[in-house]
């Protein structure tokens, strides 16, 4: 990355002059907010917090990052690398520092845009859940030729231009006239039905386990959210601007970020650095501004006397005093002011100030590390609060709670929490509210207050029916739902046509049997099949959420992981993501026998897909019912060439001497389970030979087993009526080897 950045022309100072607007700031705005990469930060209100405009056009450079994959583009090259994103940020901040200009703006040259709260996943470990649907980045900032500050205390507007090299003397004239030039326009837009991604008694059931959390002492708050989303068309400035107007407040913003557009109208400021200077302002408590002179001043009365907003501001005072202790000089950080009344258009909120004083070496990046997410949004203790959001929220959050401003490159940054903020990509909007859940919460009145909150944007009516408290439960696309009320998009190649993939796990006592290894066969397959990546979730963790949900933690049990392709190739993604578990009895148990008998599956198999572990499992389902009908246990599954292949459930492996035989198919599933026994018998001594082999060796040869990720190993006493080699006690060694004894 560093050969890259050297490559590029590097700003030494930065060219600043008054402008004369003809027209409102807005309006020339709207000229330019078309153009991908045009930030608009607005601020509305008379707040200490809401005194800048700021517009930033025409990009020279754009980073984009998801995961550890950064992607760096400017006009003319393009390169992507593999690295954290912080740590790719801190090398631009590195590469492009320029001296503190002097100017009396708030930011003269620098990188403006988004965050996204999943941006968490590369600064903690933590497990991923929830579904990421929309496939949008951690991290999106733009590096403007052009930012227009205009001050609302002053009126005066000035135009900022980092002087790059190759540039034309008079880029700041161009950049302006571009803009004056560019044609108005009026465009309206239209926002469909909203529905939330929460039924009301999932999200009553989310807060009281939320409150169990809190009484078994995981937590003391968690930040807890539903999403809405709706079909959309239209243009997304022209919304930004109506929410300005209705409810002004200081940290609005519009990011035109090429495939999708970000709209928010925050009231909280993240973090803000000034030099060596840094603050955050963290917002609890919130009351409705009243209708009378009278009723507003009760309402305000009310938040200021109140114990239990009170106690919840100064808990995540605490939070953000210990996050910027991490960054700042030793003793530097305090409150310099506690539980302030702000007033807006709509509510009231109380609001703190904690300060700090950073040491010389330290620049945004490093703050970003130390403090992102804000506590304000995620609960308290932090990780386990993010960690608890993660399992109840069933999609990622992506920009909500995250944080949207600008990094400068002469060391100031200020950057909001980014709530009551939409995403519109594709013709659809998507907007989160949520509310910090504590141990004497009411679920129906939480679910209430996120109703209120998101009615500002989305006219919202929750028409889902709840459901009646089933009595088992699976994991789907991020939440766990009852499967008696599962949906499942009946439309998709997954579910039409079996183009999915699945896993069976066996579980003992809460702890998956070689999980990795099921894993590492799920990835390769989706791969393989499909020509796209696996999708990124952390499957231990869902397991363990499904296994406790159905109380499956004492005992064996079995789980079984369905990832069916969805009918969109490309983002957002669709497709569908299940995870259930039951109860599980060793089939011999449940037969009283000491074997399994086989009979001959009379259909050759001809599916050239049978390496991988496809949903398409209808021969085999037919195989094993075909022979469960002639009093078998499972069906012997043969080739078209007539050598023996496997069984409709389980891998074989025929035993003579000191030699292991595995049938050589030109497809065959490799079963987990099957590598291990072999590995197992290796270090026995054993000989492993791969052979085709025909129906007679299955009788020739000493003993004949079964193996699969339930079962373990078994033996084979018949087929078809044949008696075949006499089971000895090496299944029970194998078994206690793999620890699947019965």
């Amino acid at each position: 990355m560093e050969k890259f950045l050297q490559a590029l022309p590097k700003p030494t100072a930065v060219t600043s002059r008054p402008v004369k607007l003809s027209e409102s700031f807005f309006d020339m705005a709207a000229r330019v907010v078309d153009r991908p990469g045009t930030v608009l930060l607005a601020s509305g209100g008379t707040g200490d917090c809401a005194r800048h405009h700021l517009l930033a056009v025409s990009p020279w450079l754009t980073i984009r990052a998801k995961n550890n994959t950064v992607s760096l583009q400017t006009d003319t090259r393009s390169a992507t690398f593999n690295l954290p994103p912080l740590t790719a940020l801190k090398a631009i901040l590195t590469r492009y520092h320029i001296p503190d200009p002097g100017l009396p703006v708030p930011v003269a040259a620098g990188l403006f845009g988004y965050l996204s709260y999943d941006l968490k996943d590369g600064l903690e470990s933590l497990p991923r859940t929830t579904i990421d649907d929309l496939g949008l980045p951690d991290l999106y900032l733009a590096a403007p030729r052009l930012i227009l500050v205009h001050d609302r205390q002053t009126g005066e507007t000035r135009a900022c231009a980092p002087d790059l090299p190759g540039q034309n003397n008079d880029a700041v004239t161009d950049l302006l006239r571009s803009i004056q030039s560019a044609p108005a326009k009026a465009a309206g837009y239209r926002i469909g039905r909203p529905v939330s991604n929460f039924m009301a008694a999932e999200y009553h059931q989310a807060v009281a386990k939320i409150i169990d959390y809190i009484a078994a002492g995981d937590v003391y708050q968690v930040n807890l959210s539903q999403r809405f989303a709706a079909d959309f068309s239209g243009d997304p400035f022209r919304l930004f601007s109506d929410l300005f107007r209705q409810n002004p407040a200081p940290f609005f913003a519009y990011i035109h970020a090429g495939d999708h557009h970000i709209v928010s109208t925050s009231p909280e400021r993240f973090v803000k650095q000034n030099g060596r200077h840094i603050e955050t302002r963290p917002i609890k408590g919130t009351r409705p501004r009243g209708k009378t002179v009278d009723e507003d001043e009760r309402h305000k009365q009310a938040l200021l006397s109140s114990l239990k907003d009170e106690a919840e501001l100064s808990m995540i005072v605490d939070l953000l005093r210990n996050d910027l202790g991490r960054v700042c000089r030793g003793g530097s950080v305090r409150v310099a002011e506690h539980k302030r009344l702000e007033a807006y258009d709509n509510v009231f909120h109380l609001v703190s100030i904690v300060e700090g004083a950073l040491p010389e070496g330290t620049d945004s990046a490093d703050i970003i590390a130390a403090t992102f997410p804000g506590g304000s949004i995620t609960g308290c203790p932090k990780i386990r609060a993010m960690e608890i959001i993660d399992e109840l929220e069933p999609r990622r959050r992506h920009i909500y709670t995250g944080s949207i401003g600008y990094i400068g490159f002469h060391d100031v940054m200020d950057l909001s929490i980014a709530i009551r903020t939409a995403v519109i990509r594709d013709r659809r909007i998507y907007y989160a509210a949520g509310g910090g859940i504590v141990y004497d919460s009411d679920p129906a009145d939480e679910h209430r207050e996120t109703l209120a909150k998101a009615a500002t944007l989305l006219a919202l009516t929750d028409t889902q029916p709840a459901d009646d408290g089933p009595r088992r439960y699976c994991w789907i696309n991020g939440r766990l739902s009852s499967e008696e009320t599962v949906p499942l998009p009946l439309d998709s190649p997954g579910w039409q046509y079996g183009t999915g993939l699945f896993e069976t796990i066996r579980v003992d006592h809460g702890r998956p049997k070689f999980l990795a290894e099921h894993l590492e066969r799920l990835d390769l397959s989706w791969r393989a099949l499909f020509s796209l990546p696996a999708p990124d979730i952390t499957w231990a963790a869902v397991v363990d959420q499904v296994l406790k949900e159905n109380r499956l933690t004492e005992g064996p049990a079995a789980v079984k992981i369905m990832a069916a392709l969805g009918g969109r190739p490309t983002p957002p993604y669709d497709h569908t993501l299940v995870v259930t578990a039951r109860p599980y009895r060793h089939r011999l148990d449940g037969l009283g026998k000491s074997g399994l008998d086989l009979a001959v599956y009379p259909h050759p198999r001809l599916i050239p897909t049978a390496d991988h572990k496809t949903m398409n499992y209808l021969y085999y389902y037919l195989a094993g019912q075909w022979a469960a009908a002639r009093g078998r246990d499972e069906a012997l599954i043969m080739n078209p060439d007539q050598t023996v292949s496997e069984t409709n459930t389980a891998n074989i492996l025929l035993i003579d001497r000191r030699t292991v035989t595995v049938p050589r198919s030109f497809a065959a599933l490799p079963g987990i389970t099957q590598k291990l026994t072999l590995e197992f018998l290796s270090d026995r001594g054993y000989a492993i030979r791969p052979a085709a082999i025909g129906l007679e060796d299955c009788f020739t040869a000493a003993e004949m087993l079964l193996t699969n990720a339930l079962m373990g190993a078994v033996p084979v006493l018949s087929i078809d009526g044949r008696s075949t080699g006499a089971p000895s006690n090496l299944c029970q060694d194998i078994n206690g080897y793999l620890g699947m004894n019965r």
